[in-house]
């Protein structure tokens, strides 16, 4: 009897071990069919690449980041992280009743007054070449969230650097020459009533994006622009959940609710722009020969700001921004770009990130700047 028992576990312990050779085996696959993968891999596949070692590292990349299990075991990873430790990982700052920050925000940078200072001249520089060219630029800082909803970090650290940034970074540009539109005391003030960024995401929120955009528009006021008005902002009928980049970050976007921060939710607007009554002329027309140009980073691109803002300014604005461009990507891409060059605009509005002003300054951004 106890060797039949023995032979039964070691029957099943040899399937176990069957199953989960196999199930690392299929996991290994998996990860290098993935078209990620492929596209690490195609460089490598030569026999150069073979005995140079790129070929091992490509394939040890991915084995680290494309097995189909990865999001898995990161979410698990970020719910005991959360739940037990109420941390967000490297990235993320957990505040009160689940409000997510960065933590790049909250810390210090090396050499961020230098790196402050060359963008900013860079940016005076730029201003003065566009007003040889009877184009006006408008500059807006977007305040970090963690400035604007200080009260939720609920005493995460906040460097002192972190803390004098804002200040420093309007100083910085009032000495060149430049006036930012506010944004910062509005947004703290929509912030003391209601949220004006997303709880689980690093942007504004639709009623922070909507602000900031008639501020904008208010400081815009006097320039000469044709307004044809027609911009209407329409809402979805019901809720969904925000965006929550944060989530993404913790690993816990495909976490059910419940195993998480609870998402925002939001009627998501879209903003429509119906065409100029007669003459056949029409928005598509002002698109054509923008009389004003967006550019700038993420925060553009989220929460609907560019509808709000043509809404705001009653005209047409083309939209630039890049996320993930940093303060200048946008910038670059539009000035070297054939829409700057054979259609250039009355105004440019150039939204930066205060965090973003302090980072180190990489070499084709640096080029850009000391043209």
């Amino acid at each position: 009897m106890i060797e039949s028992w023995i032979k039964r576990m070691a029957t099943l312990q040899a399937a176990v071990i069957i199953a989960i050779l196999g199930w690392g085996a299929w996991q290994g696959v998996a990860a290098i069919a993935s078209e990620p993968a492929q596209r690490r891999l195609a460089p490598t596949l030569t026999l150069e690449a073979f005995l140079a070692g790129r070929f091992a590292a490509a394939v040890n990349y991915v084995m680290a980041h494309n097995l189909p299990v990865d999001p898995y075991v990161r979410a698990a990873g970020g719910f005991f992280r959360w739940r037990f430790f109420d941390s967000g990982g490297p990235q993320v700052r957990v505040g009160c009743d689940d409000w997510l920050f960065l933590t790049e925000e909250l810390r210090p940078w090396p050499d961020a007054s230098a790196a402050m200072a060359e963008r900013v001249a860079g940016l005076a520089r730029i201003k003065e070449r566009l007003a040889t060219q009877n184009i006006t630029l408008l500059v807006a800082i977007v305040p970090d969230k963690a400035r604007v909803h200080a009260e939720q970090l609920c005493g995460a650290p906040l460097s002192a650097q972190a803390a004098g940034r804002h200040a420093e970074l309007v100083a910085a540009f009032e000495a060149r020459g430049i006036t930012p539109i506010p944004l910062l005391a509005p947004l703290r003030a929509l912030a003391a009533q209601r949220p004006a960024y997303w709880r689980t995401d690093t942007h504004w929120n639709q009623e922070g994006a909507a602000l900031a955009a008639r501020q904008i528009a208010e400081a815009a006021r006097h320039l000469n622009l044709d307004r044809p008005g027609g911009f209407t902002t329409r809402f979805a009928a019901e809720e969904s959940n925000g965006p929550g980049d944060l989530l993404r970050l913790m690993g816990l976007d495909i976490m059910p609710d419940g195993w998480r921060p609870a998402p925002d939710r939001q009627r998501l607007a879209n903003t429509t722009a119906p065409a100029a009554a007669g003459g056949g002329g029409g928005l598509l027309d002002d698109e054509a020969s923008p009389q004003v140009a967006l550019i700038g980073s993420s925060y553009s691109l989220n929460a609907n700001f560019h509808g709000f803002l043509q809404e705001a300014l009653g005209a047409a604005v083309t939209n630039l921004a890049q996320a993930g461009g940093g303060f200048a990507g946008a910038a670059r891409t539009y000035f070297a770009g054939a829409t700057f060059r054979e259609a250039p605009p009355r105004v440019i509005i150039w939204e930066v990130l205060e965090r973003g002003m302090v980072q180190p300054i990489g070499e084709e951004e640096r080029a850009f700047l000391a043209q």
